[in-house]
């Protein structure tokens, strides 16, 4: 994928404000441009419209669309088109990629197709849309079978241009020799470490390999599948990556990147018809080819068992670093009923207190979790389910494959309760009648695997046709246990055992590679090499012509914010109530913090564990096995999370505490506030069965997260020395709660941990610091108040609750190296800067945008082959970051973080510059969000609309010279935090060691 992007398999306050005479005169113009819509009445069943035959219309009422299926009748090329109102519109374009080899070739295609084209001859065009744009979402990933290019947007001249660029750089992109060696692989002379091997994905590869979870999964999954396309890697394996040639790449594109093997998608409220021109005049010289013939099926091969040898796991772990899974062969995915069967019994058998095999793995601690490739799996041609433990002790295998044998046969004699399977349904459709803001973008997600297999994309969307049929199906669990597990004739046990020297065995093999790949070339051929690297650099510091891409102005940003209406109220006398009366679809959502702000600190480690285990430990009357179901049947689900935000006026003052959230039909309102309450309440801490499984498993989960999201912990680090509010982020979701966690289940004294947990419930839950939020329709205010009320009634009011602030916070400044068992590392540097409230931080985060897109970008990911980099500001927290990420010199990355200062010292600043970096901020803050999120601004942090609104205002007003001046203000030669986490082999000296 591009940007944050992964590949499938291994990475798998009301107020209002008068419009002046200029926005309304903008407003007018904004009209025009969004109406540029047409219904979908016009389109009848055999129309030919552009090239394109209309195949297939259905209209599906459960989620209020009308699906819309074309054929080009020249190429073959699919269209799927969802009509439906909504003004978040998305288009994607992707092709069938199926691979034969491991050399990553449809990965690197991805990325090299975005480095230019015939009309936008530019180097990236796609991240130089980044800032010319107002898009919601943009992207491109590699899965197992396709490649797709989506993006979304609510603006219509927009959506036009992105879909010219996504068009044109898939079918006539440049493909430049350069750009596969900057995106791919290359040899290149380093001055003091010779020959290395450098590519934007065969690093990201390295560091997806150096994931113990993520390699578990690959590996057990191309041992399912031999004899087909799934035995390879999609993404690119790094000791194989290297065998692709130029030539190789070029001739996929050539076969794949073809109307005939292309899928269409489109959603929202833009008319069809323009669309279908234009992609017809693009792909107008193009003439139908014969379908693509590659492996899909697998021969059954019985029985077999598989060791492999991976990274070891946290320190926290000792010996048991094992992992094994069990996996069966499953149905062919192509049967949409099937799969949803599966999908429902999958949930049933695993997830959940009452899940039969979570009591008989994890309730009887013989691992830390799940297996990462633990699930159904419907993303090959025959799916898989899969049931396996992480953090096993290598003599428990015999057992925990006894355990999950005897399990399945149980639930294949018995079945699941009736409660439970209505509650899973009952869960699936209330999650289709929540309003999101990405729904679209969702929608071609739950499609695509099956439609590039030749499924019809309509018959994902019939989601209560397939959940009648469910309930209509007698027996049948114990059928699907008996069709695939009891009768299986291919199950595969995988084991992969911890290796303390797996990772030098990687850098061994690069070694390796290296030289074999020397050995092969001449002086002449090295000679080569380094004039092709040499012409990349110069190519990679060329200052280019960006005037043929096309672009928004800010005259196509709407003035003003948008409002959201809410009335403050009071319930049971003291508590404050937000309410907002909106267009729910007949969903009610609640939302509360209980603040203690600075106080307990001593209390904010506990507080991740506290939260899970409010859903996890069950109450004291009842098991959560019962209360899941409970609230599976009556909600979406309720949710408990950490709080921490920062005074908008001053960094030294925080609120932290605990934030609630759930949802439910109106109909069960009442149910909803008797879960949340019977939770607050009555929450059993002391069972240490149960709490020694929690531990387990969030330290485990916790700790292979890094590898994943270092930049992320790497940024907290950085940010943690310079306020209060990152000091706390970082005890709650850091470094240091991973520790935290670490030397707690190591520690196994879970009667004071149980002490602690009800100490947080003491302090924490507390009506007089809470505050509560009701987002609903109109017929369900009343409900609401009346629940919300019987809920209070019972809530706690400490008599103690008037405690001291915390120590005061002493902002300083460090260089702290965290070492990990990975491949590439992640960098951070942290700023402290100015508050909220404060006119120049709408400066300073204009300013990192402009600095990702103008220097950054090119530094750490072109020329340093990291997978991505940047600079952010956090208006809130106050703090100006740098981050790298998978970045194969993270220490030589610090350095470019004081060049970017240095850089944006002497640039002059173009206006085209200027305009794209407040472009996407605005594309950032006018974003859609869900109904839940409507109005949570004021509710969660403080910022009203007007605040909101006096912020756009500023962001309009920044000018050239201020990014200057608050660059030379607060960050050249400032004091700031340096973090790093990355290799043990990395020469660190002088800086503290951070140890997980």
């Amino acid at each position: 994928m591009v940007g944050t992007v992964s590949c499938a398999r291994i990475l798998q306050a009301t107020s209002r404000a008068r419009l002046s005479t200029f926005s309304l005169k903008r407003s007018s113009q904004l009209a025009r441009r969004f109406s540029s819509t047409r219904s979908s009445n016009d389109i009848a069943l055999g129309q030919q419209l552009h090239g394109f035959l209309v195949e297939d219309i259905q209209s599906v009422s459960e989620l209020k669309l009308k699906a819309i299926r074309l054929r080009h009748e020249r190429t073959g090329m699919e269209w799927l088109h969802i009509d439906r109102d909504d003004a978040n519109n998305v288009f994607s374009i992707g092709f069938n990629t199926s691979v034969s080899d491991s050399t990553g070739v449809p990965h690197i295609l991805e990325h090299t197709t975005l480095c230019g084209s015939e009309k936008y001859p530019v180097r990236d065009p796609f991240f130089k849309m980044l800032n010319r744009s107002l898009s919601t979402f943009m992207n491109a990933w590699t899965a197992h079978d396709y490649t797709q290019y989506p993006f979304s947007t609510q603006n219509g001249q927009d959506y036009e241009n992105l879909q010219s660029v996504y068009l044109d750089a898939v079918f006539r992109p440049l493909l430049r020799e350069m750009d596969f060696r900057q995106e791919g692989w290359r040899m290149e002379r380093e001055k003091d470490l010779g020959w290395q091997i450098k590519g934007v994905v065969y690093n990201e590869m390295k560091g997806a390999f150096s994931d113990a979870g993520s390699l578990f999964a690959s590996r057990a999954e191309q041992q399912m599948f031999p004899g087909t396309t799934y035995q390879h890697e999609s993404g690119g394996d790094p000791q194989v990556i290297p065998d692709l040639t130029y030539e190789q790449l070029k001739e996929f594109h050539a076969r794949r990147y073809h109307p005939s093997n292309a899928r269409a998608y489109s959603y929202g409220s833009f008319a069809l018809a323009p669309q279908l021109q234009r992609v017809d005049t693009v792909i107008a010289g193009y003439t139908r080819l014969p379908p693509i013939e590659v492996p899909m099926d697998v021969q059954p091969f019985g029985e077999k068992m598989v060791t492999e040898f991976g990274p070891c796991e946290s320190a926290s772990a000792g010996d048991k670093q094992t992992k094994f899974s069990i996996s069966y062969l499953a149905n062919d995915m192509r049967n949409v009923y099937e799969t949803f069967a599966m999908s429902v019994f999958s949930g049933l058998l695993l997830h959940g207190a009452a899940a039969p095999m979570h009591q008989a793995l994890l309730d009887t601690h013989m691992g830390s979790d799940y297996s990462s490739n633990t699930g159904y799996s419907p993303f090959t041609r025959r799916a898989s389910l899969t049931v396996g433990l992480q953090g096993l002790a290598d003599a428990d295998i015999p057992m925990v494959e006894q355990r999950i044998s005897e399990t399945m046969a149980r639930v294949g004699e018995q079945g699941f309760e009736q409660r439970r399977v209505d509650a899973a349904l009952a869960s699936v459709e209330l999650a289709y009648k929540h309003k999101t803001g990405d729904f679209g973008m969702r929608l071609m997600q739950s499609v695509s695997t099956g439609w590039f297999h030749g499924v019809d994309p309509v018959e994902y969307l019939r989601v209560s046709e397939n959940v009648e049929r469910l309930r209509a199906d007698t027996g049948v669990f114990s059928k699907l246990v008996e069709k695939y597990v009891t009768k299986s004739n291919h199950k595969l046990k995988f084991v992969m055992l911890a290796d303390p020297r797996y990772m030098q065995g990687l850098d061994e093999k690069e070694h390796e590679l290296i030289q074999t790949k020397l050995a092969q070339l001449s002086p002449g051929d090295l000679d080569v090499l380094d004039a092709k690297n040499a012409e990349l650099a110069a190519e990679q510091g060329r200052t280019e012509d960006l005037s043929v891409l096309p672009t928004l102005t800010l005259d196509d940003v709407a003035p003003t914010a948008r409002r959201f209406a809410v009335d403050m109220g009071v319930c049971a006398e003291s508590v404050p109530v937000q309410w907002r009366t909106s267009a729910t679809n007949g969903i009610s959502y609640v939302r509360a913090i209980n603040a203690v702000r600075d106080k307990y600190p001593e209390l904010w480690p506990y507080m991740n564990l506290f939260c899970e285990a409010l859903t996890y430990q069950g109450t004291r009357s009842r098991t959560m096995a019962s209360i899941e179901t409970d609230m599976r049947l009556y909600t979406g689900g309720i949710s408990f999370a950490p709080f921490v935000t920062t005074d908008l006026g001053n960094l030294g003052h925080i609120e932290a505490g605990i934030s609630m959230g759930t949802h439910s039909l109106d109909s069960n309102i009442e149910r909803m506030y008797a879960l949340l309450e019977e939770l607050i309440l009555q929450t059993d801490f002391t069972n240490e069965s149960r709490l020694q499984a929690l531990v387990a498993s969030m330290a485990t989960n916790m700790y292979n997260d890094v590898a994943g999201s270092g930049h992320a912990y790497a940024r907290r680090l950085a940010a943690s020395t310079l306020t209060p509010e990152m000091r706390a982020v970082e005890a709650l979701d850091g470094l240091a709660q991973v520790r935290f966690l670490g030397d707690m289940r190591r520690s196994g004294d879970l009667q004071h941990v149980a002490k602690q947990l009800e100490n947080v419930r003491h302090v924490v839950f507390d009506r007089s610091t809470l505050r509560t939020a009701v987002t609903a329709n109109a017929s369900g205010v009343d409900a609401n108040q009346r629940a919300l009320e019987q809920m209070l009634k019972a809530y706690p009011s400490p008599a103690d609750s008037m405690v001291e602030d915390g120590p005061r916070f002493e902002a300083q400044t460090g260089q702290y190296f965290c070492p990990l068992p990975v491949a590439t590392g992640y960098a951070a540097q942290a700023t402290r800067c100015v508050p909220f409230v404060h006119p120049d931080s709408v400066k300073l985060q204009i300013l990192a945008k402009l600095m990702t897109s103008g220097f950054l970008h090119r530094e750490i990911r072109e020329r340093n082959g990291a997978y991505g980099g940047g600079a952010s500001y956090s208006a809130i927290q106050g703090i100006f970051s740098f981050y790298s990420y998978r970045d194969p010199v993270p220490c030589d990355t610090l350095a470019t973080f004081t060049k970017a200062v240095e850089w944006i010292d002497s640039h002059d600043v173009l206006e085209r510059e200027l305009r794209e970096a407040k472009l996407s901020v605005f594309g950032d803050l006018d974003a859609p969000l869900s109904a839940a999120d409507e109005g949570m601004a004021g509710f969660m942090s403080g910022v009203s609309d007007d605040m909101r609104q006096e912020r756009r205002d500023g962001f309009f007003a920044v000018e050239a010279k201020d990014l200057k001046d608050v660059a030379e203000r607060y960050l050249a030669g400032a004091k700031h935090t340096n973090a790093v986490i990355g290799p043990e082999s990395l020469d660190m000296s002088g800086w503290t060691r951070v140890q997980v």
